[in-house]
C-alpha cells in the first residue's frame, strides 16, 4: 500500500452501516461471536466483576511474590467496584504489596493545566489514597515511593520509569470513544491523526474532548458540565499498550456500549483508540451484562436508515 493510501485508510470513519451491524448483535451472542477482534468476557453486574478484577490482580502479586518479583502494574482510577474486594482479599490472605509498583494512569487538570484541589470530585489521587491504599494493613501496604502519581511535572521521569523494566499488566476501562486512559479520539480539525500517531502516542497534557466533559458531567455533575476538568495528563496508548498482559472492563453501561462493540469488531481506527487493542497479544475486555448490551439489538423496529 502506497503511503496516500495508508493515510487515507487510517483517517478512516467508522461507518454507520458497519455501527448498526455490529449494535444489533444480541449482548448474549458477543462472547462466542465468530469475527470477534479482541477476545471478550460478559459477567453478570458490578460486583461479579469487582470481584474478577479483585482475584485476578492479588493471584498474580502473589505469584510474582513467591518469585521474590516485583508486579509492575498500570492502575487506573476506577471501574469503582473492585477496590473493596481487591483491599479485603489483600487484608485477608496477608498479601504483601510491598513490591508492588505503581504507575498511575492518569489525572484531571483545570484550564491551567494545574492539578486540581484535594477535594475535587476528579481528583484521581485523593480517590486512590482513599480507596486503593488507604484501607490496606499498613504492613502489607505499597511503599510511598512505589506510587508513581502522574502529574504535569513528572513526565520525562515516568516515561524513563515505565520504559526501565517491563509492565506486568495495564488495568484500565474505556471511554465513550473508546479512550484508554485519557487517550481521546483528537477532534482538532487542524491536526487529525493516523493510526500509527495513535499507537506511538505517549504521556502527554492535553485538552479533553467536548463530549468527554458532556458524558463526565452527565454522570457526575447532573449534567453541569461548567465542573467537568477541561484537561488532563494522561499515559500514552504506548505505555498502556506495553504491558505484558491488557485487561480493560466497564460497567458504566449506555455511556459505554457503543465503544464496546467497535473495540470487539472494528479494524483499527484513530477514531477509536480502543481498537489498537486487537494488536496486543495478550488483552482481555470484560464488561457487565448492562454495558454489553445495545438499544439497538433491542429494537429491531427502528429505522436508522441505514
Amino acid at each position: 500500500m502506497r503511503a496516500d493510501e495508508e493515510q487515507e485508510e487510517n483517517m478512516r470513519f467508522v461507518t454507520p452501516e458497519k455501527l448498526y451491524a455490529w449494535c444489533s448483535i444480541p449482548y448474549d451472542m458477543l462472547e462466542d461471536h465468530p469475527d470477534l477482534k479482541v477476545p471478550f468476557r460478559l459477567v453478570r453486574d458490578s460486583a461479579h466483576m469487582g470481584e474478577i478484577m479483585a482475584d485476578e490482580l492479588v493471584g498474580m502479586i502473589e505469584s510474582n511474590n513467591k518469585k521474590d518479583a516485583e508486579t509492575r502494574a498500570i492502575i487506573p482510577c476506577g471501574p469503582s467496584c473492585w477496590y473493596r474486594p481487591f483491599t479485603e482479599l489483600v487484608n485477608m490472605r496477608k498479601v504483601s504489596l510491598r513490591n508492588l509498583v505503581v504507575f498511575h494512569m492518569d489525572e484531571c487538570l483545570d484550564w491551567q493545566g494545574r492539578t486540581l484541589s484535594k477535594n475535587h470530585p476528579y481528583n484521581f489521587r485523593t480517590i486512590m489514597e482513599t480507596v486503593f491504599y488507604g484501607p490496606v494493613e499498613r504492613e502489607l501496604g505499597v511503599p510511598e515511593q512505589n506510587r508513581n502519581w502522574i502529574r504535569p511535572d513528572n513526565i520525562e521521569e515516568l516515561r524513563k520509569k515505565l520504559s526501565s523494566a517491563p509492565v506486568d499488566i495495564t488495568y484500565g476501562g474505556w471511554g465513550q470513544d473508546g479512550h484508554i486512559a485519557y487517550n481521546q479520539a483528537r477532534r482538532h480539525p487542524f491536526s487529525q491523526l493516523t493510526i500509527e500517531d495513535v499507537r506511538n502516542s505517549s504521556i502527554r497534557i492535553q485538552e479533553n474532548n467536548l463530549d468527554t466533559i458532556i458524558a463526565l458531567a452527565q454522570r457526575t455533575f447532573g449534567s453541569a458540565y461548567q465542573f467537568v476538568p477541561p484537561m488532563s495528563v494522561t499515559l500514552g496508548v504506548k505505555e498502556c499498550l506495553s504491558a505484558r498482559k491488557v485487561r480493560l472492563f466497564s460497567d458504566t453501561g449506555a455511556w459505554k456500549q457503543t465503544a464496546l462493540r467497535v473495540a470487539l469488531f472494528s479494524d483499527t481506527t484513530p477514531e477509536y483508540p480502543i481498537t489498537l487493542l486487537q494488536e496486543h497479544s495478550d488483552a482481555l475486555l470484560t464488561a457487565t451484562i448492562d454495558t454489553a448490551r445495545h438499544p439497538i439489538s433491542e429494537n429491531p423496529q427502528w429505522d436508522l436508515g441505514v
